[in-house]
């Protein structure tokens, strides 16, 4: 008895676990990332913010530079507008800081993006969507040590790479009214304007986000057109098995 008594617990204590952590995450709301895997040119415009912005502190230790040939580039195109370190095309996207000094500066080494795209996709929407958002919603905040902050990553590590294009923004209190109530909610808003507008930096962190979602799966492209392929095959022998069975079994009565 005591024993079918455990195992009820530990059951429940199972079930309620996800449960609990997926209440702690209902209130993040991200935004849709507005990618498109096929759009070469977009792809292309994101593997040179990437190179320009996130490889100075970030690696991409499982992306070779040589890959980028499948989004339509030349190695020496590669070669003369994405590799600034001297390394040669095929090898891989490696950062030039040093993991000690950025433990240093950092508290810890910024981490490797290969696939973070994946990594982060939970309930609350895709990886890129996470991304999307994250990229948008920084905003300043002097307590913090790098004097920078995020909505969508509370208390983050990372100083906000992109803010010369999108410019400054700021948490601001506001009253919003509904049927009955009125509360006080938490917007973003421009202080100082970057290098772009509003919608010219949301299309740079778009080609962004493309480009972090295409290196976290690069194959993407090739499997997908090989289960389509793959399942015309299959529809094709159904099809003659089915034309053989009844050419078969046409005399048996």
């Amino acid at each position: 008895m005591k024993t079918m008594k455990l195992l009820i617990t530990i059951a429940a204590l199972l079930l309620l676990a996800p449960a609990g952590s997926f209440g702690a995450d209902t209130e993040l709301h991200l935004d849709r990332a507005p990618i498109d895997l096929e759009d070469q040119a977009s792809l292309q415009r994101g593997a040179r913010t990437f190179v320009n912005y996130c490889l100075n502190c970030h690696s991409a230790n499982y992306m070779r530079y040589n890959r980028l040939r499948d989004i339509g580039l030349t190695e020496q195109q590669i070669r003369d507008n994405l590799v600034f370190t001297g390394v040669k095309v095929g090898e891989l996207m490696k950062t030039a800081m040093d993991p000690l000094e950025a433990k240093e500066w950092f508290g810890t080494p910024p981490p490797d993006l290969t696939v973070i795209a994946r990594s982060r996709a939970s309930h609350a929407g895709s990886g890129a969507d996470w991304l999307y958002t994250y990229l948008r919603t920084f905003y300043r905040d002097d307590t913090r040590p790098t004097g920078w902050n995020n909505v969508v990553y509370p208390n983050v590590g990372m100083p906000h790479a992109l803010w010369q294009l999108q410019g400054v923004q700021v948490l601001k209190e506001a009253q919003e009214q509904g049927p009955g109530y009125t509360r006080t909610v938490h917007k973003l808003a421009i202080d100082k304007p970057g290098a772009l507008n509003a919608q010219q930096y949301d299309e740079v962190v778009a080609d962004l986000v493309s480009y972090m979602t295409y290196m976290a799966e690069p194959a993407r492209h090739d499997r997908t057109t090989l289960g389509l392929y793959t399942l015309l095959v299959i529809f094709i022998l159904i099809a003659l098995s089915y034309a053989l069975k009844k050419a078969y079994w046409k005399d048996v009565h």
